[in-house]
């Protein structure tokens, strides 16, 4: 098992999401610590885009305002290194293809390793071009986390049987952000996938109430929740870390 498997090892797992560098850098450091010591079991740290298709008005605000205070993705790794001196949860990077393109797919990879990231997650990877970069995270030891959403369909139990440290599952047609109600059928969904993999599956997109997040949990093995923390932080600014904490216990109180 992956180390992404010990997020879920003691029931549900909260899964809070950060832009790194929104506002800053110490500011998203501060907030991971702050979400850790309230209870997140795995941290999934989005990496700046210019052109971050899967995400709503929420997080491509957060996705400008890092990139605009010039936060690189060398830059990144080294506060990632710094991190790992004392937060232990598994980590993961959420990003896009073209930025590890443009890092150069083996030197970004390699450097995953290096700073103990333990996972990729890449929304505009089609499943069917994964290869790109399978062997490489294969070779390094870097989960490539597979994303299902309710399109996926007939090709559900395709992308279960080959998926590696945890499932993604898309709440939602659509992009990231707060939604008022969850309408798919993901109890059907969670059905194929239990019936493909022992893989470990959370859902994400649209959460950000207790409510929620339980509910999503009650049907999976976790909830990911990224707008409601980036609002609290484009709110907060640099003072933000002090209302995630309370926010992650919160929700991670729910699921328990």
């Amino acid at each position: 098992m992956s180390n992404i498997g010990k997020a879920f090892e003691n029931g549900k797992a909260f899964i809070p999401f950060l832009t790194c560098g929104d506002p800053d850098l110490e500011t998203t450091a501060a907030a991971v610590r702050a979400a850790v010591q309230n209870g997140a079991d795995l941290v999934e740290l989005g990496i700046p885009f210019s052109d971050p298709t899967a995400e709503g008005p929420v997080i491509q605000g957060a996705n400008l305002r890092a990139l605009r205070g010039g936060v690189t993705t060398d830059r990144i790794f080294s506060f990632v290194r710094e991190l790992r001196q004392d937060v232990q949860v598994p980590m993961v990077f959420m990003t896009y293809a073209n930025v590890v393109f443009s890092y150069g797919a083996e030197r970004f990879i390699a450097a995953c390793r290096d700073v103990r990231i333990d996972g990729l997650i890449l929304p505009d990877l089609p499943f069917e071009e994964k290869e790109e970069f399978l062997p490489l995270c294969r070779q390094y030891g870097v989960d490539l986390i597979s994303l299902i959403a309710p399109t996926s369909e007939n090709r559900i139990a395709m992308i279960a049987k080959e998926a590696e440290g945890f499932i993604y599952l898309v709440s939602s047609l659509g992009v990231t952000g707060v939604r008022s109600e969850i309408r798919t059928d993901l109890a059907s969904i969670v059905r194929v996938i239990r019936e493909n993999t022992s893989v470990p599956c959370a859902i994400g997109f649209g959460i950000s109430t207790p409510e929620q997040a339980k509910k999503m949990a009650d049907l999976s093995d976790g909830a990911i929740v990224g707008s409601a923390i980036v609002k609290l932080l484009e709110k907060h600014g640099t003072d933000a870390p002090e209302y995630i904490g309370e926010y992650v216990k919160i929700m991670k109180s729910a699921l328990s």
